[in-house]
C-alpha cells in the first residue's frame, strides 16, 4: 500500500548559507521525491537523510518526530514549504496517512534497550534488599517484585521493560517487530543499529512481507549493505546532487565493501568449506 506517494523538499532560498535545515539542501537539485511500498533513502554521514526523514515525519504528522530547542521556527517554516502528495486505494480513492503513522529513530531503540538494562539492575537490586533486610529467600523476593502490590513496580511496567533477557540485537528486533502494525507508514532511521549482519537481514526480510501481506508503506533511511541488497525497495541516493534513483549495487558505500572483500579473496578461499 502506498500512503505517502509524494514529497517535494522546499526549494525556498534564505539569506545566510548556515541556517538549518535549508543549509542541508541547498546545493541538491529538487525534484519529486516518488515513493513505492518501500523506500529507501540512501546517503553517507552528513548527506541529510535523517534530517529528510524528520521533516516528511513532521509533514505527516507521524508520531515520534523530532523537536529542537534551537532554531524550531527556521524547520517549522521549510515544513510548510514542503509538499506532499497521497496515494489511491484500489477504486481510485485518495487515502489519507495513517493517524498511526510512526517515525522510529535508531536512538529511540537505543533508549528502549537502556530501559531494559536499568530495569533489569534496579529488579537485582530490589531483590537483594529484601533478601537482606527481611531475611526471605531469593524465590520470596522476586515474587514480591513481580507482585502487583509492589509500590515501585507494577505488572505493566515489568512485562514492557524487562520480560525476557534479550541481547541488545534481539531486543531490537523484539521492538520493531512489536510496532508494526496492519495498514500504517513507518519512517525508519537506521533500524539495523546494534544489528548482526544475519540479523539485518532478517529485519529487511521482515519489512518485506509486512509491506506486501499487511498493507504497510516504509521509507528507510540506512547504508546498511546488508539491508539495501535484501529490502525490495526503490533507493534515492542523497549523496547524488539531483537525489538520483540508483540500484542497491551502484552505491559508493556497496563498491567499498565489495572491493574490500575482493582484495582478500584469496583468504576466503583459502579456508572455504
Amino acid at each position: 500500500m502506498i500512503y505517502l506517494s509524494t514529497f517535494v523538499i522546499s526549494g525556498k532560498k534564505v539569506k545566510s548559507p548556515h541556517i538549518y535545515p535549508y543549509n542541508v539542501f541547498c546545493r541538491k537539485e529538487i525534484e519529486p521525491l516518488v515513493f513505492a511500498p518501500i523506500t529507501i533513502i540512501y546517503g553517507n554521514n552528513g548527506s541529510g537523510k535523517s534530517t529528510l526523514l524528520n521533516i516528511i515525519a513532521q509533514k505527516v504528522g507521524a508520531r515520534g518526530c523530532e523537536t529542537y530547542a534551537y532554531g524550531q521556527g527556521y524547520i517549522d517554516k521549510f515544513v510548510r514549504e514542503c509538499r506532499f502528495g497521497v496515494g489511491e486505494d484500489e477504486l481510485g480513492r485518495r487515502v489519507r496517512i495513517p493517524k498511526g503513522s510512526l517515525y522510529i529513530k535508531s536512538e529511540d531503540i537505543l533508549y528502549e534497550i537502556k530501559k531494559i538494562q536499568q530495569e533489569e539492575a534496579l529488579e537485582r537490586g530490589y531483590v537483594f534488599e529484601l533478601m537482606r533486610q527481611k531475611g526471605v529467600d531469593r524465590t520470596t523476593a522476586e515474587k514480591a517484585f513481580y507482585s502487583r502490590e509492589n509500590s515501585f513496580f507494577t505488572r505493566e511496567q515489568i512485562i514492557r521493560f524487562a520480560q525476557e533477557k534479550y541481547s541488545n540485537g534481539e531486543t531490537t528486533m523484539q521492538l520493531l517487530m512489536d510496532a508494526f502494525v496492519p495498514d500504517n507508514l513507518y519512517l525508519l532511521d537506521e533500524p539495523e543499529v546494534s544489528l548482526s549482519p544475519e540479523n539485518q537481514v532478517k529485519l529487511a526480510e521482515e519489512i518485506n512481507k509486512t509491506a506486501r501481506f499487511l498493507g504497510c508503506q516504509f521509507i528507510i533511511a540506512t547504508h546498511s549493505p546488508f539491508m539495501l541488497g535484501t529490502l525490495q525497495a526503490k533507493i534515492y541516493n542523497l549523496d547524488s546532487e539531483g537525489m538520483d534513483e540508483v540500484q542497491w549495487y551502484e552505491l559508493d558505500n556497496i563498491r567499498f565493501f565489495y572491493e574490500f572483500f575482493e582484495k582478500y579473496r584469496k583468504l576466503f578461499g583459502k579456508h572455504s568449506i
